[in-house]
C-alpha cells in the first residue's frame, strides 16, 4: 500500500522508519535528509542518460530507456530494502515525488511493503527546511575574542536548560584560518541548511536560542543570510576574556597539532599579518612556540573582531577572569537573567 503525505507527516513517521532517497547519488551527496538512505533508482550516468533522451526525443522515449534501466535492478531494489525495513514498512522520496520514487514506491508496494511517499519529493522538504530557518524567533549571541571558550559554552548553557545550536559544529569548522584543523569535511551550504533546520524543529520558537557569533561565512558554508541579519539584531553577550588566558587555552590546543596544519593556516592569512609576522610565527611553529604563535595570530584576530562587533546593534560586555566553561556558563545564564534576556 502506499501513502502520500506531506512532509511534516513524513518527517514525524521518518523518527521509527527508515527513509529510501531515490535520486542519484550526487544529488544525494550535495545535499539530503539526513535520516536518508541513499537508494537511488539510477546512477549519476543513467540519470544522465535519461535526461538527455527526454530533452532530444521526449517524455515517452526517455520513460523507454528508464523502464530498461530499472528492470534489471528490481529485484536487488528489493532485497536491499528488506534488509533496511525488515518490517516491510518505510518511506521513499526523489527530487518532486515523481517518476523516480512512484517507480520505487510501485516495486515495494507490489513486493509487500507498506510505502509512504513524501508529497512534492526533497524540494518540498527544502522548502520547509528554509521556512524553519526564516521563523521568527529570540535569539541571543554569544560573543568574544577568539579563544574565550564561546564554543566551549554552549554544550553548558545546554545542560542548564538552555536552547543551543552550534553553528560551527554543523559547519564542521572553526570559523578561522584554523578552522578545518581537527575537523571533518564540510558539507555543502545545502546540507549545512538541512541540517540547521533539523536542529531547529526540535526547539521551541518562544524560548530564546543561543547561537555563537559568526561571519555570514563559516568556511566554506554560508550562514543563511536571514539568520545572519538577526544576529546582528540580537542582544550579544561578548566574552571579556585576559588575552593571556586566551592564548594559553589555544597554545595547548595547537601543541597537539601537525606543524604543517598550523604553517598552511598562518600563510592564509599572510597578507593581513604581514611579512615580519608571518616569518616570526612560521619561526615559533618550528621551534615548537605555540603560545608565541597564537599571540602573533591574535594580533589580527582581535583586530577583525573589534571591527566585527561594532556592526552589533545590542552589545553588553561580561567580563570572565577564568576560561573554565561550566563556570563560565553559569555567570553567563546570572546575567542574562540579569538584563531580563531569559
Amino acid at each position: 500500500m502506499v501513502n502520500s503525505i506531506p512532509i511534516a507527516e513524513f518527517l514525524e513517521k521518518a523518527k521509527q522508519l527508515p527513509m529510501l532517497d531515490a535520486r542519484a547519488p550526487k544529488e544525494f551527496a550535495i545535499g539530503h535528509i539526513p535520516q536518508a538512505h541513499s537508494f537511488p533508482i539510477f546512477s549519476d550516468e543513467e540519470r544522465a542518460k535519461v535526461g538527455t533522451a527526454y530533452k532530444q526525443q521526449g517524455h515517452d522515449p526517455a520513460v523507454l530507456i528508464g523502464l530498461d534501466l530499472f528492470g534489471p535492478k528490481m529485484s536487488g531494489f528489493v532485497r536491499e530494502a528488506e534488509k533496511l525495513a525488515p518490517q516491510k514498512e518505510l518511506l521513499v522520496h526523489c527530487w518532486r515525488g515523481g517518476m523516480r520514487s512512484g517507480a520505487m514506491a510501485w516495486l515495494l508496494d507490489f513486493s509487500g511493503f507498506r510505502v509512504y511517499l513524501l508529497q512534492g519529493g526533497y524540494k518540498a522538504y527544502r522548502q520547509y527546511m528554509h521556512e524553519l530557518i526564516e521563523r521568527e524567533r529570540p535569539l541571543l549571541v554569544l560573543s568574544g575574542h577568539t579563544g574565550s571558550g564561546k564554543t566551549d559554552l554552549l554544550p553548558c548553557l545546554q545542560q542548564h536548560g538552555q536552547q543551543v545550536i552550534d553553528l560551527e559544529g554543523i559547519a564542521s569548522h572553526k570559523g578561522s584560518a584554523f578552522g578545518s584543523i581537527g575537523m571533518a569535511p564540510q558539507p555543502s551550504t545545502e546540507h549545512f541548511e538541512n541540517l540547521l533546520g533539523m536542529a531547529l524543529l526540535k526547539l521551541n520558537t518562544q524560548q530564546p536560542l543561543w547561537l555563537e557569533d559568526e561571519s555570514l561565512s563559516i568556511g566554506k558554508v554560508q550562514v543563511p543570510k536571514t539568520l545572519y541579519d538577526r544576529m546582528q539584531q540580537a542582544p550579544t553577550i561578548v566574552l571579556e576574556v585576559p588575552k593571556q588566558l586566551r592564548i594559553r587555552k589555544l597554545a595547548e590546543e595547537y601543541c597537539r597539532t601537525d606543524p604543517a596544519l598550523l604553517e598552511a593556516a598562518i600563510l592564509k592569512i599572510k597578507k593581513r599579518l604581514g611579512g615580519l609576522s608571518t616569518k616570526e610565527a612560521l619561526e615559533a611553529i618550528a621551534t615548537g612556540d605555540m603560545e608565541k604563535m597564537v599571540d602573533i595570530a591574535l594580533t589580527y584576530y582581535d583586530k577583525a573582531y573589534t571591527y566585527d562587533l561594532a556592526k552589533k546593534q545590542q552589545v553588553l560586555p561580561l567580563q570572565l577572569q577564568g576560561i573554565d566553561p561550566a563556570e563560565n556558563a553559569l555567570q553567563v545564564i546570572e546575567f542574562a537573567k540579569q538584563h531580563q534576556l531569559i
